[in-house]
């Protein structure tokens, strides 16, 4: 490999010709050879983001020169457009400050601003001007989330939301048999079931939402400690100002930036709002694998749509794929949930440091959720069919209907009712006909499962 000389304050070493980084980024690459993972494009991206804005705040404060302003933002334009992740090689696990990861961004730009100009721009008075690592990190984890939220996870909730809605107005007066501890009970219909979903993605939408306005208070401004050291007075709100006109996001300086530097709580609260949704998206990718088992000896209730051969030795098998990658992205977000709380936990008075791990994992479940949502809506959902015989005969067998009958009959019959059509495997209102004084009209009426879906007395 052909190498350059770079030097920094613990001296001179050789960094790759190519490379757009300096001295600070190659130690780091030497330093952290721990997972061969870098950290998420998103992230760095937003890293490109405070340091372009950032320059443009210095600029308007009078305490840097209108070229060199220039040259960062240009390199920062170039690096967004086409963000050449080689050039930020840095492992997640590194020091926990992030400091490495800021350097490397620091340096890329400084390098590219060098070029243009023909002139020495210093990644650390220039482009770091009135910034410290123990600010800048705990912003761009905001800004990811953030702007990843807004454009990726928000939306995707919504099309999973819609293609409910639109699966409801199909097959929503359908009804089926209801279960409770995985046993039969009340009949309820699709728009019921649907619905169920549906309102539980709404109550996540709305956290989101919720993690999303605190996700724009950022840290940025309180530099080393909080106190905001060699940061000018209105350095944190010029740069929001220029930062939301450039993201379209309005950010704003945190309240407290001591608490904002020392702890990750909103990063964690994000983190819970983003397994709340895991949580709600497991619970429908198992719904429909049951109601998708079988399809001989399984509850056969729906067919979801066949994507892809199921086995390698068993001929004409289809397995539940979606819902099944669906639950894995859930359990994987459970498990990144868990890491961000540990790593939350380690604020250590005026920093946490844990940073780049709580970034990691905190795109990783909103890039993960963000593309599950869609396959669900798309994949498994707007495709499935329901077996209307199955869920017909299964109703017409289901000895609970005769609960609607506890008002007229008392329970204590009911209940024998019920376990003789079990016992007989006889539909219940024959059972019902031959020990109550009731009609078959009547018994009709009375025990009609779509009518029974809307609940409240019968009588």
């Amino acid at each position: 490999m052909k190498t350059r000389t770079e030097h920094d304050s613990m001296g001179e070493l050789q960094v790759p010709l190519d490379a757009l980084y300096q001295a600070q980024t190659q130690r780091a690459v030497q330093n952290f050879n721990i997972s061969g993972q870098t950290l998420p494009v998103e992230f760095i991206r937003a890293l490109l983001q405070i340091k372009k804005a950032a320059a443009t705040a210095n600029q308007q404060l009078g305490l840097l020169e209108n070229a060199i302003s220039q040259a960062i933002c240009h390199a920062a334009d170039d690096q967004l457009a086409a963000t050449d992740m080689q050039q930020y090689p840095l492992d997640i696990f590194q020091t926990g400050s992030g400091t490495s990861s800021n350097m490397n961004v620091n340096e890329v730009l400084a390098t590219l601003a060098s070029k243009a100009l023909n002139q020495t721009v210093s990644p650390n008075d220039h482009v770091n001007l009135g910034q410290s690592s123990n600010d800048t990190i705990p912003s761009a984890i905001h800004i990811s989330a953030a702007i990843a939220l807004q454009q990726q996870l928000l939306p995707a909730v919504r099309q999973l939301q819609l293609q409910l809605s639109n699966k409801t107005s199909q097959i929503g007066k359908m009804v089926k048999t209801g279960r409770t501890h995985l046993m039969d009970a009340m009949p309820v219909s699709f728009a019921q079931v649907l619905g169920g979903w549906q309102s539980q993605l709404q109550l996540a939408e709305q956290q989101l939402q919720q993690q999303l306005e605190q996700l724009q208070a950022l840290a940025q401004g309180g530099t080393a400690v909080g106190s905001g050291i060699n940061a000018d007075p209105a350095f944190a709100a010029t740069f929001c100002q220029v930062l939301s006109r450039n993201t379209g996001l309005s950010f704003r300086p945190a309240e407290n930036f001591f608490s904002a530097l020392g702890a990750q709580d909103t990063a964690v609260a994000t983190s819970g709002a983003l397994k709340r949704l895991a949580v709600c998206l497991m619970k429908i990718s198992n719904d429909l694998r049951w109601m998708n088992s079988g399809p001989l000896a399984g509850l056969g209730e729906i067919e979801l749509p066949a994507l892809q051969p199921g086995s390698s030795i068993m001929p004409g098998k289809v397995n539940p794929v979606i819902p099944e990658a669906v639950a894995m992205v859930c359990a994987q977000v459970i498990g990144n949930d868990c890491t961000i709380t540990v790593a939350g936990q380690s604020g250590n008075f005026e920093l946490n440091v844990m940073l780049p791990l709580i970034a990691d994992n905190l795109l990783h479940s909103i890039r993960l959720l963000s593309n599950s949502c869609p396959a669900l809506a798309t994949q498994a959902i707007a495709g499935f069919t329901v077996r209307e015989d199955n869920i017909s005969k299964a109703l017409a067998l289901n000895p609970i209907l005769v609960t609607a009958l506890n008002p007229l009959i008392g329970y204590a019959k009911a209940a024998e009712i019920a376990k003789q059509a079990y016992k007989e495997h006889r539909p219940v209102i024959d059972v019902a006909q031959e020990h109550t004084s009731y009609s078959r009209s009547e018994l009709e009426q009375l025990l009609d499962p779509a009518r029974l879906c809307q609940g409240g007395n019968i009588s």
